[in-house]
């Protein structure tokens, strides 16, 4: 099967209703709120334009919710510090929101760009690589992060990668498809490599002379 953008993961729906019903019973929504909500709403704007098949209109959607979360990432407002205004610490269920829509962008991400003619592989790593940094074991992240590495020459690490996404989906087809790649490459690189030496040592053999020191006497 294909793999398919996140729609909606039940951390977010419940995250959204809780900020809601804060709303509607009188509570404070604080900007936080605010910027969570847009960049959830981008992020679902981006996953109908997947599903018309408007790659690029995803892609762009994408990076815009990425974008309205970078100010409330603590790994990176912890760099700015001291250069823009200092904002509120997020309360662990806005962190956990936060922390949710930023993979599945980024997991999304990497969807889009292999649906693309001209695949930017080393993206599709990147993302892939974000995705299992804070969700290791995401099945769909190795899976991506094995075909961009397969295709950017590391057999090894792609076999890797996709040995783990078949233990998660054992009957899926495409990650067997692309994990046999992987085990070809090897299996071929191997021998590329066995013939090169071979061809390396038969012509020391040649050199020496068989049995031979190769040391001439005067």
């Amino acid at each position: 099967m294909r793999y398919r953008v996140n729609i909606h993961s039940s951390l977010q729906i419940a995250s959204e209703a809780k900020v809601d019903s804060a709303g509607a019973a009188g509570g404070t929504v604080t900007k936080a709120d605010q910027q969570l909500q847009e960049a959830v709403r981008l992020k679902s704007e981006g996953n109908a334009c997947y599903r018309e098949k408007r790659i690029r209109a995803a892609i762009g959607r994408y990076h815009r919710a990425l974008l309205v979360l970078r100010s409330l990432d603590s790994a990176v407002t912890a760099t700015l510090k001291g250069f823009s205004p200092q904002t509120p610490a997020l309360t662990p269920q806005q962190e956990a929101l936060l922390r949710s829509t930023q993979v599945d962008c980024y997991n999304n991400l990497a969807a889009c760009l292999l649906q693309r003619e001209c695949v930017d592989y080393a993206r599709v790593q990147e993302y892939s690589l974000r995705v299992l940094q804070w969700r290791p074991g995401d099945v769909k992240a190795l899976y991506r992060a094995g075909i961009a590495t397969l295709e950017l020459g590391d057999a090894h690490t792609a076999r890797q990668y996709l040995t783990e996404a078949s233990r998660g989906q054992p009957s899926d087809a495409n990650v067997k498809r692309h994990l046999q790649r992987a085990e070809e490459r090897l299996s071929s690189e191997y021998q590329r490599e066995k013939a090169l030496y071979k061809g390396m040592f038969g012509k020391q053999k040649e050199d020496t002379g068989e049995g031979g020191s190769g040391v001439t006497l005067k």
